[in-house]
């Protein structure tokens, strides 16, 4: 039982025998620290066998430092988006922590804008809130409902009206 190595595996393992160092050096030199030009190296002889064309190679050195040069070109931009991304992290502010005298202000507003609401008509409170809080124009406040533009002014400035006078009391 013979077992041959096929050819292209033959060539595939005398390219990397012959320049595996070379390349590694040449990472090195380029990267200025061993572990990464270590694992590019690899990186490279890995797309060199997934391609299967190690016999069509007519300059190995070139071809290698080819896909290496591309290789560290995608490293470099990847810690590029890292190192902002990481820089974005930390210029976001801390979180804030709310007293408890201000989230009770805060609740105190909410439950007195809800009175406020409350006490709208249906027609009234869709509309206010569809314009205040949903940043909708008369004009698709009232398609949305079936209205006209009119009707829709209307109801905003009663509604208006109605949580001016419930403010003041």
């Amino acid at each position: 039982m013979s077992t041959a190595i096929p050819p292209s595996d033959r060539l595939f393992a005398e390219l990397y025998a012959d320049h595996h160092g070379w390349l590694n050096g040449w990472l090195r030199r380029k990267l200025g620290n061993q572990f990464d030009a270590a694992d590019l190296a690899q990186d490279t002889f890995l797309r060199v066998l997934a391609s299967r064309n190690a016999a069509a190679i007519e300059e190995p050195r070139k071809y290698l430092a080819t896909i290496a040069n591309g290789l560290v070109v995608d490293r470099f931009r990847r810690l590029s988006i890292e190192e902002a991304w990481l820089e974005t992290l930390a210029a976001r502010p801390e979180p804030l922590a709310v007293s408890p005298e201000t989230r009770a202000l805060i609740l105190e507003t909410l439950v007195a804008i809800d009175r406020m609401l409350d006490q709208l008509d249906t027609r009234a409170r869709e509309i206010f809130l569809l314009a205040k809080f949903e940043g909708l124009t008369y004009a698709a406040i009232g398609k949305q409902l079936g209205v006209s533009v009119t009707t829709v002014k209307k109801h905003l400035a009663r509604a208006l009206a109605q949580c001016l006078i419930l403010s003041e009391s």
